[in-house]
């Protein structure tokens, strides 16, 4: 690891107990702060972490200005139990309407600036389990503690079938070989594909949003090339609790996030490029008669920083 990654670690980690929520409320000042809750068939989870944050970060204490759920196509009633939990729900293929629809978690939170207002923005998964509001104070902590600090990730254990750090093998297997590889500042992120993060508007509408699952990697390489490695920040959240998915799911998970990882060498000149990577992955089934080959489209789509999007208004103040 680099010495100014190593440097880095001690002086930009840091816990979720270290900002208490009467600091926190101090700290704020004029700032507003929007948390955000990307979701799609998230009914059974959805409405506690939308009620938990209305309760102890709205009503009880006055630290969260907006809490949005951005429904990306659900077919059940995420729309419903996150509206009747207090947040404000807005369809994804609304916002923008004149743009042509895109699919993935990346869309709903690139569109998420063109439909909030808050100076922070707060990023929570929505199928999360167990779910403490200690995520959105803890993220929030670094960004009112220091003016500098533009973009802060979670980290946590995982835990997978009894095993603690069982979790997160797309980040083991895929994105934490690549960045050490390639980006070795951020080698230092203990989880660079988690979902909870927080950001500065003037900063997040400055960068492309990819629009499926390597939006959290893209992000990251990015913000690391616009502002530095200084000015990005973690937080140890403790325990994440949610479901995981097959194999044969985080397969094309990771052939997004290589994907994102190969824009992104060609962009900043990394590489020389000389074949078009193919956007399709074949994986496998056993079926009666031996393998059978299923094949599906993993080419990564890409939004444009949010600023120089035509009517796009900033409501960032720093």
């Amino acid at each position: 690891m680099l010495p100014e990654v190593e440097a880095w670690l001690r002086g930009r980690t840091s816990s979720s107990d270290d900002w208490p929520l009467p600091w926190l409320l101090e700290a704020k000042g004029d700032t507003t702060v929007s948390v955000v809750l990307p979701a799609r068939d998230e009914g059974e989870t959805v409405g506690e972490i939308v009620a938990a944050i209305r309760h102890d970060l709205m009503e009880a204490v006055p630290l969260v200005d907006e809490l949005v759920v951005i429904d990306s196509r659900s077919t059940d009633d995420t729309a419903a139990r996150a509206t009747q939990a207090g947040a404000r729900v807005i369809a994804q293929d609304e916002i923008l309407g004149d743009l042509k629809p895109m699919d993935g978690k990346g869309e709903a939170l690139w569109k998420s600036l063109a439909v909030t207002s808050g100076d922070l923005l707060v990023f929570v998964d929505a199928d999360l389990r167990e779910f403490r509001t200690s995520f959105v104070t803890g993220l929030l902590g670094p960004l009112f503690g220091d003016p500098g600090v533009v973009y802060v990730k979670g980290c946590y254990d995982r835990p997978l079938q009894n095993v603690q750090n069982g979790g997160g093998r797309v980040t083991e297997l895929v994105a934490r070989p690549l960045l050490n590889l390639h980006w070795p500042p951020l080698a230092g992120f203990v989880q660079p594909l988690a979902g909870e993060y927080a950001g500065r508007r003037s900063v997040l509408e400055q960068v492309p949003f990819v629009t499926g699952y390597g939006v959290e990697l893209g992000l990251l390489i990015d913000l690391l090339e616009l502002a530095g490695l200084d000015a990005l920040a973690q937080v140890d959240l403790g325990e994440r609790i949610h479901s995981h998915q097959s194999t044969e799911a985080l397969g094309g998970m990771a052939a997004q996030i290589l994907q994102t990882a190969w824009s992104r060498l060609e962009r900043q000149n990394k590489m020389i490029s000389l074949h078009t990577p193919s956007r399709r992955l074949a994986q496998f089934r056993r079926g009666p008669n031996g393998h059978h080959p299923t094949v599906r489209d993993v080419a990564v789509a890409e939004r444009p920083p949010m600023i120089t999007v035509p009517g796009y208004r900033s409501h960032a103040t720093d």
